[in-house]
C-alpha cells in the first residue's frame, strides 16, 4: 500500500495546492487525505478508486482550510501572494511545461483568490484536472445543474483576469536570464528597456520581512525600485547569489546569502516578449521549505559593507 499512497501524493498535492497557494498547508492536508484513505482500507471499506477517494478527501479539506485561511489573511500584513513552488523544469515535457505556466503561476493563484472556496474547486477539478461535474458535485455539495453553474461563473471570471504566457520557455528563460544579469549588474537602462510599460512589482513580506506596502505600476517606477532594492542589499549584506529556477513554472530566481541563507524567491511573468510582472516573496513563513532562512531585518540593520 505504501507504493500505492506515494503514487497518489503527486496528484492529490497538485489538487491541495492551486487550491490553498500553500506548500505546507497543501502538504498537511495531502497527509491527512492519506490517513483518512489508510484508516479506510484497514477497516475493510470497499473503496473502487483510491485516487477518486483521496481527490475527494483533499477537496473537502481543501474547501474548509480556505474559509479559515480568508479570515487569516483578511488580516495579513501588506500584500499576500502564494507560497512560491520551486522546480527546474527539466523533468517535464512540453505539454507539462504548458499546463503548469498556466496552471501554476503566481498571477494565477491570486486571481483564483476572487473566488469563493466552493467556485474555485470546480473550476480547478474540471479545468485543471478534468473531473466529470457529477463527482465535483459530491466533493462540493451541490446538484451537477448547480455545479455546471458554479464553473461557469467561476470560469467567466478567471477569464477576465487570465495571465497569457505566449512566449516559449526558451524565450522566457532567455528574457530571465537578462533580466536577472541587468539586475545583479545595476543597469537601470538595460533593467528598464526588459519591462513592459504597464509592469507590475509585488512583494509580500507579510510584517516580518521589508516588502513593499503595495504594488508598483509602470516600467520607470518598477525600475527604480528594484535598484533601489538592489542598492540597499548589495549595502548592507556581503555576498548575494543568486540561483535560477523555475517559480510555480514561470523564471525566477532565488537570492541567497554568502552562507546559503534564503533571502527571496523571485517570479517573473512575460507577455509578448516583456517582463510584465515581478513578485518577490521576503516572508520567512513562505521560505522555510526552500531552506534555511536569513533574518532580513537583521541583515539590513548591519552597517554599509562591500559586496564580496
Amino acid at each position: 500500500m505504501k507504493d500505492l499512497y506515494e503514487e497518489l501524493r503527486p496528484r492529490a498535492f497538485a489538487i491541495a495546492y492551486r487550491m490553498l497557494g500553500s506548500v505546507s498547508e497543501a502538504e498537511d492536508v495531502v497527509q491527512e487525505g492519506l490517513l483518512r484513505l489508510h484508516r479506510a482500507v484497514e477497516s475493510g471499506e470497499k473503496i473502487s478508486s483510491p485516487a477518486a477517494y483521496l481527490a475527494t478527501v483533499v477537496s473537502r479539506l481543501a474547501i474548509d482550510e480556505l474559509r479559515s485561511a480568508r479570515a487569516r489573511r483578511e488580516s495579513y500584513v501588506g500584500e499576500w501572494l502564494p507560497e512560491p513552488l520551486l522546480s527546474t523544469g527539466e523533468e517535464d515535457d512540453p505539454a507539462q511545461q504548458a499546463e503548469i505556466a498556466d496552471s501554476l503561476s503566481l498571477a494565477f493563484l491570486v486571481l483564483l483568490e476572487s473566488l469563493s472556496p466552493e467556485q474555485r474547486a470546480t473550476f480547478l477539478l474540471r479545468e485543471v484536472f478534468d473531473y466529470p461535474y457529477e463527482e465535483i458535485a459530491e466533493i462540493v455539495g451541490r446538484s451537477p445543474d448547480a455545479t455546471r453553474q458554479l464553473a461557469v461563473r467561476a470560469r467567466r471570471r478567471v477569464e477576465e483576469g487570465r495571465p497569457r504566457f505566449e512566449a516559449s520557455r526558451a524565450e522566457r528563460e532567455e528574457l530571465a536570464d537578462r533580466f536577472f544579469a541587468a539586475a545583479q549588474e545595476g543597469d537601470l537602462e538595460a533593467l528598464e528597456s526588459l519591462l513592459a510599460a504597464d509592469v507590475e512589482l509585488h512583494g509580500d513580506g507579510g510584517g516580518k520581512a521589508p516588502a513593499l506596502a503595495q504594488a508598483v505600476y509602470g516600467r520607470e517606477r518598477v525600475a527604480r525600485t528594484l535598484s533601489a532594492w538592489l542598492h540597499a542589499g548589495a549595502a548592507r549584506i556581503r555576498g548575494v547569489w543568486l540561483r535560477r529556477t523555475q517559480v510555480n513554472g514561470q523564471p525566477g530566481a532565488v537570492f541567497f546569502t554568502a552562507d546559503g541563507q534564503v533571502i527571496s524567491v523571485v517570479a517573473l511573468g512575460i507577455t509578448e516578449g516583456q517582463i510584465s510582472s515581478v513578485s518577490s516573496i521576503v516572508n520567512p513563513d513562505k521560505l522555510r521549505h526552500v531552506g534555511p532562512v536569513a533574518d532580513l531585518y537583521a541583515l539590513l540593520r548591519r552597517p554599509g559593507l562591500e559586496r564580496d
